[in-house]
């Protein structure tokens, strides 16, 4: 079976209430520690929306995200999201591409994982 692609849409995991968003972005930094320590990687990690605000400068989440990209784990960012954030000149991982890249990287997946 192929390596499976994530997408990753916003900055907690799971569907959290507002008191609880915290608990939710603890829980997504776990997600990705655990994911750095599997023997098995996905072949790539797609960011788009608020997804998008993980991999800039100043992300709690950060270092999990170079770790699995020197792992050689691909990191498809979104430019019209970064666009609409502000945050174009805040890249800190990953490769910064149009839907069309984000869209392929999908389609060659043999499993997409949203979280």
């Amino acid at each position: 079976m192929g390596a499976p692609v994530i997408v990753i849409t916003k900055t907690w995991l799971g569907h959290v209430a507002e008191a609880d968003r915290g608990f939710g972005e603890d829980m997504l930094d776990k997600f990705l520690h655990t994911l750095e320590a599997s023997a098995e990687k996905p072949a790539a990690i797609c960011f788009y929306t608020e997804g998008v605000k993980l991999v800039v400068k100043g992300s709690p989440v950060l270092l999990s995200l170079r770790v699995l990209a020197d792992a050689g784990v691909e990191m498809l960012v979104c430019r019209s999201c970064l666009q609409q954030y502000g945050l174009m000149d805040q890249v800190a991982v990953g490769t910064v591409g149009g839907m069309v890249d984000i869209v392929a990287a999908l389609m060659r997946a043999e499993t997409v994982v949203t979280v």
